[in-house]
């Protein structure tokens, strides 16, 4: 009986050493324990290859009108016609309302009555003179009465210079009766139709007109931006290209036509501003865009595929595949992602081999075997 108790207690010993060798393996052991050491990993890969890459910054801009005018009347009166619709393109110059312009109309010809008027006048006074002058002269005439005719027409001169000045006067606030669009852009909601009594600068406008082509993208960057920035500058105009969420027409391009004189203290950013043509009008007032400024072109980048780098606890890494066919975890460090690709500043060399597909099974060591991309798997491609 005793021996049977012993025999059992080491064997119960045996199996708890075994479970706490389990519980201690390092973790690359206790990640393949379960596979057998000869069966390899499917993975794809990608070659690191060197080739010049652009040198951007990527932010979130919002779409500016270069001119945004409230459309208001100079004058009171009556809306006697309206010649747009709402969200109408205009060209600078084109109708909008017309007012009742009876009233503006008889002060201009009462104007324009004054003003022939005091011609006639202004004429008699000048015969006279020729007159009297003569007289003068053969001292007919006293001087007084001689100094008293030319002072008469150089008075009703002055008369005729105010009355020219009062009848243009006039004359443009009837024009104020027909309201044109100042710039080219698109209207807003008309606020005032027809029949509508208005005044003169209300605090309403009749409409909004927005400029549409050009227009402009603002956004900001970090203040540790502004170096690099600058120092492109010096060398052309910088490219900036836009695109719009749901928009499948691709990229537009415009170029960075403003630089704020200061950096927002309160942010640490640099506000910037660029600009568009924007001859489809997809770049909406208002609107949000995805804004990715060009600094330069970087010729010799080391780039791999996105996907092939992974996030690590510390830093980010990629599985490299060695010439033994078996997968080993680098360090890398990323400086920027651009359309799918990652450019490495540090960890790899041109021509390394990533594993781009197959990661979650890998670990230093494993013995992995390279299968086709889907596009290529027409080919045969070698292992390791």
């Amino acid at each position: 009986m005793r021996r049977t108790v012993i025999a059992a207690l080491a064997g119960l010993a045996g199996i708890v050493a075994v479970a706490g060798g389990w519980l201690t393996l390092p973790a690359t052991a206790q990640k393949t324990a379960g596979r057998a050491p000869d069966v390899a990993v499917p993975v794809m890969v990608a070659d690191a290859v060197q080739k010049p890459m652009p040198v951007q910054l990527t932010t979130i801009g919002r779409v500016q009108t270069i001119a945004s005018v409230a459309v208001r009347s100079r004058v009171d009166g009556v809306i006697a016609s309206v010649e747009v619709q709402d969200g109408q393109e205009v060209k600078a110059g084109d109708v909008l309302f017309t007012l009742d312009s009876r009233a503006l109309e008889a002060s201009v010809k009462q104007q324009e009555a004054t003003l022939a008027r005091d011609r006639a006048q202004l004429e008699n006074a000048k015969r006279e003179v020729e007159r009297v002058k003569p007289l003068s002269q053969r001292d007919f005439v006293s001087r007084q009465q001689f100094d008293q005719t030319q002072t008469n027409a150089a008075a009703l001169a002055a008369t005729v210079q105010a009355d020219e000045a009062q009848l243009q006067a006039a004359r443009v606030l009837l024009s104020y009766a027909t309201i044109r669009a100042p710039i080219d852009g698109r209207l807003g909601t008309i606020n005032f139709k027809l029949g509508n009594s208005i005044k003169a600068n209300d605090t309403t406008p009749l409409v909004t007109l927005n400029q549409i082509r050009p227009i402009y993208v603002a956004f900001s960057v970090p203040q540790a931006n502004f170096a690099p920035i600058r120092a492109a500058m010096k060398k052309g105009p910088l490219a900036v290209e836009v695109t719009v969420p749901g928009d499948r027409g691709g990229p537009l391009t415009g170029k960075l036509t403003y630089v704020e004189n200061a950096i927002d203290p309160a942010t640490n950013t640099l506000a910037l501003r660029a600009t568009f043509d924007n001859p489809d009008d997809r770049l909406w007032p208002g609107q949000f865009v995805n804004t990715t400024i060009v600094l330069g072109v970087q010729e010799d980048a080391i780039v791999v595929p996105a996907e092939a780098v992974q996030a690590g606890q510390d830093t980010s890494f990629v599985f490299v595949l060695k010439p033994d066919s078996t997968a080993e975890a680098r360090p890398v460090t990323v400086d920027r992602r651009i359309a799918g690709e990652a450019v490495i500043t540090k960890g790899l060399a041109a021509g390394d081999k990533v594993v781009v597909n197959g990661q979650l099974r890998l670990d230093n060591g494993t013995r992995v075997t390279v299968r086709a991309a889907p596009e290529d798997r027409g080919r045969k491609e070698p292992a390791g």
